[in-house]
């Protein structure tokens, strides 16, 4: 292969692009003002929050690998959180058990959620708006009824507080110590995108999932069992989204109803920026962590400006509107070379 191809390759490569569109953004607004430099007061908390951003995008690149919307995933993090906070507070549990609980109650709403679409045949989208819906008076109803006017539960583990504030920077080999602005949060988030990853690109299960968004008659006449697929993907989507709602929970310092409120827009900017198809049939999973950076450092730096929150969504929807039309635009520009050639 020739050197001109393979810097065409990695130019068209998605993921390049967006990697120096993020270095290149950081620098500029660091340059532009440099309280965008803080360690402590942006860098860190930037990427403590993309650790969580990037665990919620996982959870809908899930489920658009097999064309579905799960639009419930912010209210299945708030239950999740929920399950966990109330076990902390009234079970005593230590940290580990009570996550495990989150992640098993997110887990079965997904399951429910996936179950529903194929029995009932009824679009995922309408599925999981529903159960988002029923979900946001359930969690709601919960706090207030078991929390009254504070409507939290503020029981905090053993070691909570390490994911919350600790960075590699306290741990030394050597002499060397690790860097101050990672913190232990983004240890889970690599985890999960190592998994996420091997599952899609190593396994039989990932294939049978891509199939499956792909053609479903395809996949259904090439012996894959759809059905369970649906289920499968729905189940992978509730539980990473029950990691995300727990991890924000640790971050903020308690269990809230509020929880999960602002995942919408952020569960689709990750793996849509990265390269993941609505349509279903290919995921990028490296790209979701660069999408979610991405649209970190574009409303960190708006923010460190003094830009008002409106205009923050305002951008990031603008963001969203051209990654959903930059297949078509690219289409439009080869359609424009190929009249050219003729």
């Amino acid at each position: 292969m020739s050197t001109v191809l393979k810097i065409r390759r990695v130019v068209s490569d998605q993921r390049v692009v967006l990697t120096v569109l993020t270095v290149g953004l950081f620098i500029y607004f660091g340059l532009k003002n440099s309280a965008f430099l803080s360690t402590d007061f942006v860098i860190y908390p930037l990427l403590r929050d993309g650790a969580v951003l990037t665990v919620i995008g996982l959870a809908q690149l899930c489920a658009l690998s097999i064309g579905h919307l799960n639009l419930a995933v912010g209210r299945m993090a708030a239950v999740a959180a929920l399950a966990s906070g109330a076990a902390y507070q009234y079970w005593h549990l230590s940290l580990l058990p009570g996550l495990l609980i989150g992640l098993i109650v997110g887990a079965s709403l997904g399951f429910v959620a996936g179950v529903i679409i194929v029995k009932s045949q009824v679009n995922a989208f309408i599925v999981t708006l529903a159960m988002d819906f029923a979900l946001l008076g359930f969690v709601t109803f919960v706090y207030v009824t078991f929390t009254g006017s504070t409507a939290a539960f503020i029981t905090k583990p053993e070691g909570m507080e390490f994911w919350r504030n600790t960075s590699l920077h306290q741990y030394c080999i050597s002499g060397v110590c690790g860097p101050k602005v990672f913190p232990m949060m983004l240890i889970p988030a690599i985890v999960a995108l190592i998994l996420v990853g091997f599952l899609y690109a190593k396994t039989r299960l990932g294939r049978e999932l891509l199939s499956t968004g792909s053609n479903l008659r395809a996949a259904k006449l090439s012996g894959v069992p759809v059905d369970r697929r649906v289920i499968m993907a729905h189940t992978f989507s509730g539980l990473l989204a029950a990691l995300a709602g727990v991890m924000l929970a640790f971050t903020n310092g308690s269990f809230t109803a509020s929880i999960g409120s602002q995942f919408m827009l952020p569960s689709f900017l990750g793996p849509v920026l990265g390269g993941t198809l609505l349509v279903g049939g290919s995921v990028q999973v490296l790209g979701t962590f660069i999408g979610t950076m991405l649209t970190l450092v574009i409303r960190q730096g708006l923010s460190v400006q003094g830009i008002g929150l409106e205009t923050l969504n305002i951008a990031l929807g603008l963001v969203l509107l051209t990654a959903l039309s930059l297949g078509q635009i690219q289409k439009m520009f080869t359609a424009i070379r190929m009249r050219g050639r003729i």
